[in-house]
């Protein structure tokens, strides 16, 4: 017997210790692992999320990029607490979202997250003014105590100086143009002081000069009330302004290209950028499809270990069913 051999505890250990949560750091805002979403209908299984892993820091601004079906909408409403994942765990401002009572739901929407969503009709009441879509969500928090009122008015004071919409206090949606209903939705789902804010697709419907408004808007609740801000979009204005940018293909996190301001000798500022490719605890990675379509490389691929890196190459094997000329490939026998 080989002494080498892994004991049955040691087995059990690895098991376990792979079975475990990955601990995240006090400064983690949203963190996502192995996350799991099926859909059934009709007898049928969709799995939506597929083991995804994420992990957004406090006070970051994240876009989420990827073609339809790919899944990120799905996160999107499993971080908002509109949806329960299947599987995996997940955790928004310290909150369990698979563990959590309705009641803490509830309680997690109103307080902890804020929501932006594309159709600028399902952010607003018709029938309010802006200021007081803005008071309605702390309304709907409670607090009657003394100074109830006073304090909202002062948040709704706030949030109309910061994101340049006071002129627009009295006025009801049906008035404003789609880009400054969006910016009222993004003071809305900033109103109770979310640790995070959510938004799907909020420039979808404008046009280029109305969204780069918005995504302003966006980056003044990050960078001056301190939100960390998740947006889902396919404008590649947004995925190219942000500092992170998070692709999902097929239900996981595949690829995030980092952004970061350099100086060179000559004190002039510019923008660096690189893609990473998200490697799993199994090992898997997704190489971009960019990638795989320039070099032609599909159903399996070359690798070999160089001393500080790894290389991936176009498999140019000679088909393994031909044989090598030593009798190892003979064909199979008929049946």
């Amino acid at each position: 017997m080989n002494s080498e051999a892994p004991t049955y505890e040691e087995l059990r250990n690895a098991a376990l210790a792979a079975a475990a949560p990955r601990t995240r750091s006090e400064g983690t805002a949203i963190a996502c692992d192995r996350l799991v979403r099926i859909f059934t209908s009709a007898g049928v299984e969709v799995q939506a999320l597929q083991g995804l892993e994420l992990t957004v820091a406090r006070g970051d601004l994240v876009a989420l990029v990827g073609a339809s079906g790919s899944g990120k909408s799905t996160l999107l409403n499993i971080l908002a607490g509109l949806d329960v994942p299947t599987a995996g765990t997940a955790s928004v401002g310290g909150y369990d979202l698979l563990e959590m009572s309705a009641r803490d739901r509830l309680r997690y929407r109103r307080e902890t997250v804020g929501f932006v969503w594309q159709q600028t009709a399902k952010n607003l009441m018709p029938f309010l003014t802006v200021a007081q879509n803005i008071a309605l969500p702390m309304q709907l928090k409670g607090g009657r105590r003394g100074g109830a009122a006073a304090r909202r008015a002062g948040r709704v004071g706030e949030l109309l100086e910061a994101l340049e919409i006071g002129a627009l206090a009295d006025r009801r949606p049906g008035e404003l143009s789609g880009g400054q209903q969006q910016r009222v939705a993004i003071a809305v789902g900033m109103a109770n002081e979310p640790a995070v804010l959510l938004a799907d697709e909020p420039t979808g419907e404008l046009d280029s000069e109305t969204g780069a408004a918005v995504f302003e808007a966006f980056r003044t609740v990050n960078r001056e009330l301190g939100a960390t801000v998740v947006i889902v979009t396919h404008d590649p204005m947004v995925a190219g302004e942000v500092r992170r940018t998070v692709a999902i293909r097929d239900g996981r996190t595949s690829s995030e290209v980092l952004r970061r301001t350099v100086t060179d000798e000559h004190g002039t500022e510019s923008v660096s950028e690189r893609e990473y490719v998200m490697l799993d605890r199994t090992g898997r990675v997704q190489l971009p499809q960019k990638f795989l379509e320039a070099l032609g490389m599909e159903h399996r691929v070359a690798v070999d270990r160089a001393s500080d890196h790894i290389e991936v190459r176009r498999d140019d094997a000679e088909d393994p069913y031909e044989g090598d000329g030593a009798g190892g490939g003979a064909e199979p026998a008929a049946p």
